[in-house]
């Protein structure tokens, strides 16, 4: 099928190169003229034929509202929106409203997988009408990985950016359990060779996870992370987590703790932090302070 592909950085540039490889086609529009297919939303438009379905991939907030806003003047009745940005969950209803005046559907679509996405698959956790997630499937099981896992329809309008704000705070404790871990072995007078403790894990342990081979991956590229500020960034969803914890009453103890660490190490250079960031920068391909 057609899809136009808006954004087409780290991640949205990846996607088109799975969906292509799939056999379907991609428009894509970007402000870099370098990779853009197109000229403009509107030429984007002009590209495909109707019904269409459109998928924002641009930075959540301002950019990604007034992206949606344009592409609400440009589309007909049938068309679909699919918004796969790290958007807060409450924003899409109204998003949603606003589109259905105008019989455009809209779908929010939590998507996680990084830059090793093209490669390896997303995953995708899906908010939205059946009928509109119907009309985007063949797009889904291009991008998710093969076999059953990696893709959810996670339920109503808001239920996908949900469920990817929940994701990420969960990697948020993940990542921090193994910094924590890290910067002990680093402090203990017995253990000489730290890299290869973590690359033992990585086979046979019950802690082994794609994180932690991305860990043991920044360790081969920088056994003493030498090179790295132990600074960490958090970007949103993890502060969104917290607050809805806190609103729920729900104790999330490790997920607030790590996130009240990456508060801290923009006050210390820790070697957690180190490690943090050195797991940023491996599976999102996130900026690190040298």
């Amino acid at each position: 099928m057609q899809l136009g592909l808006i954004g087409l950085g780290r991640m949205g540039g990846n996607m088109r190169e799975r969906l292509r490889a799939a056999g379907h086609e991609v428009v894509g529009f970007d402000h870099n003229p370098d990779i853009s297919d197109a000229t403009s939303l509107a030429d984007m438009v002009g590209k495909l034929a109707a019904p269409r379905v459109v998928w924002t991939m641009v930075p959540a907030g301002k950019i990604t509202e007034d992206t949606i806003n344009e592409l609400a003047d440009l589309l007909e009745a049938g068309d679909v929106i699919i918004d796969g940005g790290n958007s807060k969950f409450t924003d899409d209803k109204p998003r949603a409203e606003r589109l259905a005046t105008k019989g455009i559907g809209y779908m929010d679509c939590g998507v996680s997988g990084g830059v090793w996405g093209a490669q390896n698959g997303y995953a995708l956790m899906v908010g939205g009408e059946a009928e509109d997630v119907a009309k985007a499937q063949p797009i889904f099981d291009a991008l998710k990985p093969a076999g059953e896992f990696g893709f959810a329809h996670a339920g109503s309008v808001g239920s996908g950016h949900y469920a990817k704000m929940i994701h990420n705070g969960i990697e948020y404790a993940m990542m921090q359990a193994y910094a924590e871990g890290y910067e002990i072995l680093k402090a203990a007078e017995y253990v000489e060779d730290v890299p290869a403790v973590i690359k033992s894990w990585r086979e046979g342990s019950v802690v082994k996870s794609w994180l932690l081979d991305l860990f043991d991956r920044a360790l081969d590229e920088d056994p003493e992370l030498a090179n790295i500020r132990g600074y960490a960034e958090d970007t949103g969803e993890g502060r969104w987590t917290v607050d809805e914890a806190v609103r729920l009453a729900v104790p999330a103890n490790a997920i607030a703790a790590s996130l009240f660490a990456r508060f801290q190490s923009r006050q210390d250079d820790s070697p957690a932090m180190k490690a943090i960031a050195a797991l940023r920068n491996q599976f999102g391909g996130h900026a690190v302070k040298r």
